[in-house]
């Protein structure tokens, strides 16, 4: 597919329940792609930006996607989104939609669609910094 990076396939999405990668955005800024299964009439994927709405939980940290019955868990709270859709309909983050990255898929082949984000690599953004991050978002001090 011209002009679009390819990412992974079908059937390992599907056989290995996701799919991440780091993006950078049009600011420079990275951040995670996760591709998922999706049954939706003639899509077989879909993909969203890697971060539960109500408190940016990462759904795949390396391991992949937790996923029940076609939905997304959320590891932190156990809200539930639509893979297709990225709808909420329950939990903490009920009434949101995770934000969608566009991907194509052709002769069963992922490719990076979308305009907004650019290919950095596969894998989490930690995969290639050692920085996972604060190590407690707690306020709270012992």
């Amino acid at each position: 597919m011209l002009g679009a990076s390819e990412l992974t396939t079908v059937a390992a999405v599907r056989e290995q329940r996701s799919y991440v990668c780091t993006v950078r955005d049009n600011y420079g800024e990275r951040d995670e792609v996760v591709v998922v299964p999706c049954e939706d009439g003639d899509a077989a994927v879909r993909a969203w930006i890697n971060r539960c709405t109500h408190e940016a939980q990462r759904f795949d940290t390396g391991r992949g996607v937790a996923m029940r019955d076609g939905q997304m868990i959320c590891p932190k709270h156990g809200s539930m989104f639509d893979s297709c859709s990225g709808d909420c309909d329950n939990g903490e983050a009920a009434g949101t939609t995770l934000p969608g990255v566009e991907v194509a898929v052709e002769d069963g082949t992922v490719y990076l669609a979308d305009e907004d984000y650019t290919f950095v690599h596969e894998g989490t953004i930690t995969d290639d910094d050692g920085d996972d991050g604060p190590s407690s978002t707690s306020h709270i001090g012992f």
